[in-house]
């Protein structure tokens, strides 16, 4: 039996992701089917934000178990599809407010066993970083332009460490974006059936 391919987009707030993940949705629908970020199906449920540290811990933990346990219900449900998963176990890293090894000592787990859960990764650079309005259709979204900048710099860090990494930079003109975004997950699924 074939593993089943996983593609995780992601990047800071105000990069275009939910918008680009509609269109792949339309584009591939025969193909993919796409897992929703653990976060916003958190924050659209009830739970609200908070600034203590404790509070924050156990938000980024429960994001990572749901965006695990959303992973698994997609996988059962589409076992024939390409999984394009919005978000990423490893995002949890550039939100946690404690150290790496704090964060993986948390939920038992390591950066290496996270990494290879995906096949590839399509990063969105966030508008942000170059200073424009990061307006957003996503309601559970609440970042200032300064806080996405550091979130993209910090979400970069991390993923960038992928063997496939993808990096679609804020100059691209967002049909540019949403073209390699394509190529780049029929790329994974090429890659795959060879």
């Amino acid at each position: 039996m074939k593993k089943q391919l996983k593609v995780v987009v992601t990047g800071g707030p105000g990069g275009g992701k939910t918008t680009a993940l509609d269109l792949f949705r339309r584009e591939l629908c025969q193909q993919i089917a796409v897992v929703p970020e653990a976060a916003t199906v958190l924050f659209a449920g009830g739970i609200t934000r908070s600034h203590s540290e404790h509070v924050v811990k156990v938000v980024q933990k429960a994001i990572f178990s749901l965006q695990k346990n959303l992973e698994d219900i997609q996988e059962k449900q589409y076992p024939d599809k390409l999984l394009v998963c919005d978000r990423g176990t490893l995002d949890g890293l550039a939100y946690w407010p404690g150290s790496e090894s704090d964060f993986f000592r948390e939920v038992d787990s390591n950066f290496e066993h996270e990494v290879a859960r995906y096949d590839a990764v399509i990063f969105f650079e966030s508008a942000a970083t170059t200073g424009h309005d990061i307006t957003s259709n996503n309601p559970a979204r609440n970042e200032s332009s300064e806080q996405a900048a550091k979130l993209d710099k910090k979400l970069q860090k991390v993923w960038s460490r992928h063997p496939h990494f993808y990096f679609v930079g804020n100059s691209e003109s967002f049909v540019r974006k949403i073209m390699f975004g394509i190529m780049t997950i029929e790329n994974v699924i090429n890659r795959h059936n060879r």
